[in-house]
């Protein structure tokens, strides 16, 4: 649970924004590449008047940094990420539950920065709650068990101690079981109802302890915008898997888009 909240008063004409579940990677290198040129064609066409830019976890369907080794690949994306930083526009990336092993990399080659957990802001006296969502809520026992052991610091160790080929090769073994990496024709995600949303329950746990108006998360790649009373509204990101869907503020309202290629971003 985030701790402080930042209040960063925005100018005029910048707009936040939002998007998360990329899952570079999956289902193969041919769809993964049509997707990376997408979404880096999307933050092309939000450069102009983007404040900050928030990529809220699974930018990769697996990210394990070693030493000296990073994953090969992804270069379109990260290239873009460092160009819009070194143009002074700040970029977070936040660690999902595909991509939770992140130690430095980024911050240091691309000068973005990287949260591991929620985080809490506010810009023009609105308040958001942001991250990815995973291990949130009341129910997912048994992922929430195997999340601490990656998120283990021996465990961790250890792993760095596979040679890559032998690491990434048992992650990509896995991913391609996993439903978005056996079959390019997937059964999309359905809403389940408010009560058997678990994020949605959580961000009402929430709001009995402090006041957010926005709570934006992924992982659940469903786009999703539900009103948690008059003052109150969770946002889910969906992704770019099978909506290519985003969040953007523009300093009075959060609204979820969808970007079509070749068109400018809302």
């Amino acid at each position: 649970m985030p701790k402080n909240i930042i209040f960063t008063p925005m100018t005029s004409p910048g707009k936040i924004y939002f998007a998360s579940d990329l899952h570079l990677g999956t289902p193969n290198k041919a769809l993964s590449a049509e997707r990376e040129k997408r979404f880096v064609q999307w933050l092309d066409s939000i450069k102009h008047d983007a404040a900050e830019i928030f990529l809220v976890g699974d930018l990769f369907d697996f990210w394990h940094e070693y030493s000296t080794v990073v994953p090969k690949g992804f270069v379109r994306l990260q290239g873009k990420i460092a160009e819009l930083s070194d143009a002074g526009i700040p970029v977070h990336v936040f660690t999902g539950n595909h991509d939770l092993w992140m130690y430095g990399y980024f911050e240091e080659e691309l000068g973005v920065k990287v949260y591991h957990q929620p985080i809490s802001r506010e810009w023009n006296g609105k308040k958001f709650f942001i991250g990815h969502g995973d291990g949130l809520g009341p129910d997912d026992h048994g992922y929430k068990f195997i999340k601490k052991v990656f998120a283990n610091p021996v465990c961790q160790f250890l792993f760095k101690w596979l040679h890559p080929d032998i690491g990434v090769g048992i992650a990509n073994y896995f991913s391609r079981r996993s439903r978005y990496g056996n079959t390019t024709e997937h059964e999309k995600e359905v809403f389940k109802g408010e009560d058997k949303e678990w994020l949605v329950q959580y961000s009402k746990r929430v709001l009995e302890r402090q006041p957010v108006d926005y709570f934006v998360f992924g992982h659940r790649h469903l786009p999703l915008d539900i009103s948690l009373g008059d003052k109150s509204r969770y946002i889910n990101l969906g992704d770019w898997l099978d909506y290519s869907s985003y969040a953007v503020f523009d300093g009075t309202d959060l609204k979820l888009c969808y970007y079509q290629p070749n068109e400018q971003a809302v």
